[in-house]
């Protein structure tokens, strides 16, 4: 009796798990994740019984956040709202975020990196894969020492792209508003990485593709890391002397 009551409470929650993916869809018009498919599912004991979240749920729990794939308005409203949450829950305790993304809608991207200078927690931000074009921005944007990147990834930074139809005058007006994007992007990009904003107008010319360590010699990172770095109570334990007998 006892193992079927515990079969229907994890299929009770994992009932409610798809309930929000549809409620979410909704919302935004597609998942969340719709991207990455088959959405694994975390069951959690606990004092009350099973609890059974979606993995990106369950690290939100952590305070990480996955911004994967390409940057766009439902991916953006999503991140935001995952930021303000976490401030929510604790105005101090640093947020993570892991970036695999090729870039995307420059706006969409502005929105996340408002937000991230908005909220009061210090933001790590961690290159997995590719960040590239606003992807690359964000990764700049967390907090100063709090900026990495896994060795094999690639980094990449170049002005804005995109196109206009219509008549004369309206080309007109979206290639001044293109142009003024650039600047606003080359300002940030120097903001965070204090390289002098000639410098970084003449490299986003074109494509300028970086490993970690170029990426980190241009200041957009802080550090390469393999492993996650150890935590103050990891270190305090490493250099506390073994007991001694006599």
């Amino acid at each position: 009796m006892l193992k079927s009551s515990c079969r229907l409470f994890k299929s009770l929650n994992l009932a409610n798990v798809r309930k929000v993916n549809k409620l979410q869809t909704k919302l935004f018009g597609t998942s969340p994740v719709d991207h990455l498919g088959l959405i694994p599912i975390v069951v959690e004991q606990t004092g009350r019984g099973e609890r059974a979240y979606d993995i990106f749920s369950r690290l939100l729990k952590e305070r990480i956040i996955c911004l994967m794939g390409p940057i766009h308005d439902d991916l953006s409203s999503l991140v935001v709202a995952q930021l303000l949450f976490l401030q929510s829950e604790n105005g101090t305790k640093p947020i993570h975020m892991y970036i695999n993304s090729p870039g995307g809608v420059v706006t969409a991207g502005l929105a996340i990196y408002d937000t991230m200078q908005y909220v009061k927690p210090p933001i790590a931000t961690w290159c997995v894969g590719q960040a590239c074009s606003m992807g690359s921005l964000l990764l700049a944007a967390g907090a100063e020492g709090m900026r990495y990147s896994l060795p094999n990834s690639r980094i990449m930074i170049h002005q804005p792209s995109g196109g206009a139809q219509g008549q004369a005058t309206d080309i007109q007006i979206q290639a001044e508003e293109i142009v003024k994007l650039k600047k606003q992007l080359i300002g940030i990009y120097s903001k965070h990485t204090k390289q002098e904003y000639d410098k970084l107008r003449d490299l986003m010319e074109r494509d300028k593709f970086m490993s970690p360590e170029e990426a980190k010699e241009l200041g957009l990172i802080d550090n390469v890391l393999v492993h996650p770095p150890k935590t103050a109570a990891e270190s305090e334990t490493k250099n506390v002397p073994a007991d001694s007998t006599a």
